[in-house]
């Protein structure tokens, strides 16, 4: 969204593309899950009065609007991308699968998974974390506009403080706001790693890639 109230705005896009270009040619395996906000919340559709079915199912088609402009933009840039999805959007995308997925990567494509879990009541938190389960991934990016996670919303609380690692009890005790429940759990049942760091700084994936103390760890 960029600096818009709405939609997809074009040199966030390409800044965002740059990056993943970057550590792919890195020959690091990348699997990219994006949310659909900028376009459709489904809990801000139930608000608006919509069911909150039909409202889940409008913010994952909106998420793979937002995956089919990555998708573009990186093939623009000279990536090779394969879109798979959860729920089934012909003739736009394959439909999603852990075996097939793995098979793209292995074979140098940017994996983009559009749809979410491809059922309503699941967040796109809860999808990335079920994908990079599914896929066998090493760690969980969670990229946002904050450098990390704070004892706080810093946005509000000045006084927040910033955390460099804390385990997965910690943040259960702590009660910080990481992701939702259902995807941390996931996580933690499945000893996933998560990073938490600021996406829209530039070289900061790559940072991440090379080991770059950046964002927040949280773990066993």
């Amino acid at each position: 969204m960029g600096g818009q109230q709405y939609g997809i705005d074009p040199a966030t896009l390409k800044a965002y593309c740059e990056d993943v270009k970057e550590v792919a040619e890195r020959n690091v395996q990348v699997a990219i899950v994006i949310g659909g906000g900028n376009i459709f919340r489904g809990m801000q559709g139930a608000t608006l009065g919509f069911d909150r079915v039909q409202g889940d199912y409008m913010g994952m088609l909106a998420t793979v609007i937002n995956s089919m402009a990555l998708q573009g933009e990186l093939e623009a840039q000279g990536v090779k991308v394969k879109l798979l999805s959860g729920l089934r959007v012909d003739p736009v995308s394959e439909v999603m699968s852990g075996k097939k997925a793995i098979q793209y990567l292995n074979e140098g494509f940017v994996v983009i998974i559009a749809g979410g879990t491809g059922n309503p009541f699941f967040t796109t938190d809860t999808a990335s974390a079920l994908r990079a389960v599914e896929i066998h991934a090493d760690i969980l990016l969670k990229g946002t506009r904050v450098d990390g996670v704070y004892s706080a919303d810093p946005e509000k609380d000045p006084s927040a403080v910033k955390y460099d690692f804390v385990t997965f009890d910690e943040a259960y005790e702590k009660k910080l706001q990481i992701m939702d429940m259902t995807a941390f759990t996931l996580c933690k049942e499945n000893g996933l790693p998560i990073l938490v760091f600021d996406m829209n700084k530039k070289m900061n994936l790559m940072k991440v890639v090379n080991g770059e103390s950046i964002g927040t760890m949280v773990g066993v």
